[in-house]
């Protein structure tokens, strides 16, 4: 019989084991131990209820998800800002020709790129709470700047720097979904501050449009940045205040209620946080699969995205309408993003086996069918090319899904850190991709970068059937061995579980099954 990655978590709280070395089940010295390990050890032989498990619950989705909502929301606003503001001068006002507004999307994921993995290095050593708020601080500083930016080089480096700050919030977070929530909760809760993609697409184009209606004062294109710099170092100094950095160490919580969260989390087999780096966990993330299957993805996924952020409303007005129209056209797409983002994970939190490379196939293939038609129709049916655009953001969900691979399929601090920093590093590669698609000289049909979005969903979705594929042999192979020893025993589930604290991988962890 195979264990189930998704058995209720407090059945495992009430179980007892016995301490067994680290250098008996991993190649970690014995004293890389998770940072909440006394915490599980102390919750060991705790019991609980149902009701004092879902209470728990409740205040950590109180405490940690409007953060992360609303900071992830800042970020996609912020890093899309010259979207809302290139339709009011933006490239006047800063001297901007040919290609360079292109480049400026381009240079953005330059900075990402070049931040990963120090990113997810840094993340991994430091109190990740508070590495995020003075993040978030620290590009709301950069781009309250802008409106300095005079030339292609200001803005060139401008953008670089914003692109590196911001490098830290979606790895970040995948790491933070891992710490506070079981493999079961996940979905959801990721989904709804990644659904923020959406409601900012909203958000911004009723703020572009606002703008719009600005009659004296500075040029319309600096409020943008203005604006959107001073809300997010507003809100850095409230995360600073209220995200704490570990389950065992959260002010928010009462000492048992700590116990619980941390052991709520042990269940997952992945452990907390480690802030150990292992270099053999480093050359088994080379060695994985996984890691490049995700990386093709994260590139075939991102190379469409600057049709969906950075050219949005230069691809609106492509297709015949106004100014202000480029502005609030964008709200029916981020409605499309949010309510997909929404259902899916409310789909893989309900249905929690084997639902999740499913729900990436079906977002894919409705992106696949919007880009073909970008392709296909002619330029008289502006009304279906900006239908087929709207379908278009149903790509967030199946990249959102993807890192739910990371935070719930990958165990090993270091490799699951090193697994996000790869993934984001293909994520880097076609976004940067993606804005050199739309030459200038084809405005406004830009048939290439239809053509590219057609093709980069169509490797996105080979790449999911061929991790679902990889992940459901694993499990088979892994069930079968099962089967030769015998049904599952307590100590064996008990063993897997001491394994994640003990930072073994998911590859070394033989109790370990992916979610599919």
């Amino acid at each position: 019989m195979s264990s189930n990655p998704e058995k209720e978590v407090s059945q495992s709280l009430a179980q007892s084991s016995t301490y067994r070395a680290a250098d008996d089940i991993s190649p970690a010295s014995s004293t890389h131990l998770d940072e909440t390990y006394e915490e599980y050890q102390n919750g060991k032989n705790v019991e609980t209820t149902p009701a004092e498990l879902k209470a728990v619950l409740r205040k950590i989705d109180y405490r940690i998800i409007p953060i992360l909502f609303f900071t992830y929301m800042l970020q996609y606003l912020d890093k899309n800002s010259i979207n809302f503001s290139s339709v009011y001068g933006l490239k006047k006002g800063t001297n901007l020709q040919g290609q360079d507004y292109a480049w400026l999307g381009s240079i953005f994921y330059f900075g990402y790129l070049f931040a990963q993995f120090p990113a997810g290095y840094l993340l991994q050593r430091l109190p990740i709470g508070k590495f995020l708020s003075l993040a978030t601080i620290g590009w709301g500083i950069i781009l309250i700047t802008t409106p300095a930016c005079t030339s292609f080089a200001g803005m060139a480096t401008n953008r670089f720097l914003l692109g590196f700050v911001e490098a830290t919030v979606n790895p970040g977070f995948v790491l933070v979904m891992s710490m506070w929530y079981t493999s079961a909760e996940q979905p959801l809760r990721l989904e709804t501050y990644y659904s923020t993609n959406g409601i900012a697409t909203m958000f911004g184009g009723l703020i572009g449009y606002a703008v719009g209606h600005i009659k004296t004062g500075l040029p319309k294109w600096m409020y943008v940045f203005l604006i959107f710099g001073s809300i997010s170092i507003f809100w850095g100094i409230v995360s600073l205040i209220f995200l704490p950095d570990l389950p065992s160490t959260a002010k928010f919580l009462k000492p048992h209620e700590r116990t619980l969260a941390v052991n709520r989390v042990a269940a997952n087999r992945q452990g907390v946080k480690n802030h150990h780096f292992q270099w053999y966990q480093a050359v088994q993330t080379a060695k994985d699969p996984k890691t490049w299957i995700l990386f093709i993805m994260a590139t075939g996924a991102q190379v469409p995205n600057s049709a969906l952020t950075s050219f949005t409303s230069i691809i609106v007005a492509s297709f015949g309408f106004d100014t202000l129209g480029t502005q609030y056209l964008q709200i029916p797409g981020g409605a499309v993003q949010f309510l997909a983002l929404i259902f899916g994970g409310w789909i893989c939190t309900h249905f929690p086996r084997n639902s999740r490379c499913i729900t990436m196939i079906v977002a894919n293939s409705i992106c696949i069918l919007g880009a073909g038609l970008l392709v296909g129709l002619p330029d008289n049916k502006k009304w279906g090319r900006l239908v087929a655009l709207w379908l278009c953001y149903f790509q967030g969900l199946g990249f959102s899904m993807s890192l739910t691979m990371v935070s719930s399929n990958v165990a090993g601090y270091t490799k699951k850190q090193l697994t996000a920093a790869v993934l984001f590093t293909g994520y880097c590669v076609g976004n940067i991709i993606g804005p050199q698609t739309f030459r200038d000289s084809e405005a406004p049909r830009y048939h290439s970068a239809y053509i590219a979005m057609l093709v980069g969903y169509t490797v996105k979705l080979l790449m999911v059937v061929i991790l679902y594929v990889y992940m459901w042999n694993s499990n088979k192979k892994r069930d079968k061995e099962q089967a030769e020893r015998g049904e599952i025993s307590e100590e064996e589930e008990r063993e897997a579980i001491e394994k994640g604290m003990l930072d073994v991988t998911e590859i070394d962890n033989k109790g370990f099954r992916y979610i599919l």
